[in-house]
């Protein structure tokens, strides 16, 4: 919107670049609204995270996760499948509404992956989920942190970027823990791309060169993102150790692509109330 709204502005107001859902970077590029640009390490940014004529590419992404506040709930879940055990009774709760919240619907589509699914059959994450509602461990509120400081939300389903930046602010009242299921990895990817009326598109180019360095790689790591790169950095022992000790292990895990996110989504928003029926709400 942004970009449409100053086509023919070259003021401080009008971006040289952006960074946006995955979907965005698509879209974006079918408007004409980008211009393409490989960087130096284009080679290094896997083949599923870009626009194969240098539109728009993946910078970080972030992987679902469980936050777990273990003063209320010692016993950490490790998978999809242990979220079903009665001992979480009214303790699990999703970052959104999975009729319209990104986060919450790609929830529901890792827990797919877990449970018989695949990137192209979604329906198995609405079944989980309806599992979970029917066993009274699901809670109908959008979870965040506070709710999950103060107990009322011991578990709640998230980007682990998100998660690990609530224990840093945590800073131990209360304890807490972030786990990466051990089945069910997905990876949910913000893209870079270049405005094709940028006022400064040499410094956009500039810019995105440096992102895309082992040095800006390695800034979102510092955030708890996992940059693009990560796979080559690990790859070639770049990445200091401190930060290698800070980020969770998540190999294995999916990048679906865009038709099949438009699928799931299209599949999980139609169908959240009559599969599961949990009237998921904003906290009070």
């Amino acid at each position: 919107e942004a970009i449409k709204a100053n086509k023919d502005n070259k003021g401080p107001q009008a971006p040289d670049v952006i960074d946006v859902g995955f979907s965005f970077g698509e879209s974006s590029k079918s408007e004409g609204l980008l211009a393409p640009y490989k960087v130096a390490t284009w080679d290094t940014i896997p083949a599923d995270a870009k626009d194969a004529d240098g539109y728009w590419y993946g910078d970080y992404y972030g992987v679902l996760a469980f936050l777990v506040n273990t003063d209320v709930q010692p016993d950490v879940p490790q998978d999809w499948a242990d979220l079903l055990d009665p001992k979480y009774n009214g303790q699990i709760a999703l970052s959104g509404d999975p009729r319209v919240s990104n986060q919450a619907i790609q929830s529901v589509y890792a827990a797919a992956l877990a449970n018989g699914g695949s990137l192209d059959d979604a329906q198995p994450g609405l079944d989980y989920f309806a599992q979970l509602n029917a066993a009274g461990n699901l809670i109908p509120l959008i979870a965040n942190n506070g709710l999950v400081a103060t107990g009322e939300i011991p578990i709640r389903i998230t980007w682990d970027y998100n998660a690990l930046a609530a224990i840093d602010t945590f800073e131990g009242n209360p304890n807490a823990t972030v786990v990466i299921p051990a089945t069910g990895r997905f990876a949910g990817v913000y893209v870079q791309a270049i405005s094709a009326y940028a006022p400064q598109p040499a410094a956009a180019r500039l810019w995105q060169e440096f992102l895309y360095s082992d040095e800006g790689q390695l800034l979102w790591m510092k955030g708890y993102c996992h940059p693009i790169r990560e796979a080559d950095l690990r790859e070639r022992g770049v990445i200091p150790q401190d930060l290698l000790d800070k980020l969770p292990d998540v190999s294995g895990a999916v990048f679906p692509s865009l038709p099949q996110l438009n699928t799931a989504a299209e599949l999980i928003t139609t169908n959240w109330d009559s599969a599961v029926g949990a009237d998921v709400q904003a906290a009070p």
